[in-house]
């Protein structure tokens, strides 16, 4: 990426190569519901996050909010902490621990982050150098899904997420800011997979379109299993 990502959340306006999202978009790329998007991106971001910074972490596209790749991938993390007992505002405290540990509005967006974050299920933790910190109270468990979540990223060369795999790499859909404002596309193209699943719909064959789009019938499968799934 070429956008510093560490400033971005001071421009309230989209840019190339940090991608937008709604929280609408949010909803269906990580299968969420799209009232806890609203409330994070409201409540946390914008409002307890934003506290700590001369700006907002979102902007305005229309009638609805808008936020940048790291803010996406950042509430996954986050919502899956939440999900898994941690009461948000202990998530909240560990963002701004590790913010100020590395100097980075967004990190659970960083390589280091995810490779050391840690929970019992009440309180979150980060192994750094090999101590275990204490980022909101003691002990410590592996968190699995960050794991999983970890091979469904890319990272660039500051170590932070530059692309993501929603269904993972062996699935063709990705994001990747700096195409297409990161909306999902099928990877190596610049085809939505929306556009495909639409073409299905009014009953166009798999093998059909993979013809016409210069597709592999896998990619034609994997665009119809992201817009199932959302």
């Amino acid at each position: 990426m070429q956008v510093n990502q560490n400033l971005m959340i001071f421009e309230n306006k989209p840019q190339i190569g940090i991608g937008i999202y709604t929280a609408s978009e949010i909803a269906n790329i990580l299968r969420v519901p799209k009232q806890k998007v609203h409330r994070w991106i409201d409540v946390y971001w914008d409002g307890k996050l934003a506290d700590n910074h001369s700006g907002n972490y979102s902007w305005k596209t229309g009638n609805s909010k808008a936020v940048g790749f790291l803010t996406l991938i950042e509430f996954y993390v986050m919502m899956e902490l939440s999900e898994r007992g941690v009461k948000p505002a202990k998530v909240i405290k560990a963002h701004k621990k590790l913010s100020e540990i590395h100097q980075n509005n967004f990190p659970f967006a960083l390589k280091a982050v995810l490779e050391g974050l840690k929970t019992d299920g009440s309180h979150v933790y980060y192994k750094d150098a090999g101590q275990i910190l204490s980022l909101d109270g003691s002990n410590q468990l592996n968190l699995e899904f960050i794991r999983l979540f970890f091979k469904n990223l890319e990272f660039d060369s500051d170590n932070i997420a530059s692309r993501f795999w929603p269904l993972g790499k062996k699935n063709s859909i990705i994001l990747d800011p700096d195409r297409k404002f990161g909306h999902p596309l099928i990877n190596d193209h610049n085809i939505y997979p929306e556009t495909i699943y639409q073409h299905y719909k009014a009953g166009d064959p798999v093998e059909y379109l993979a013809d016409i789009y210069s597709l592999s019938v896998k990619q034609i499968n994997d665009a119809l299993e992201f817009c199932e799934a959302a």
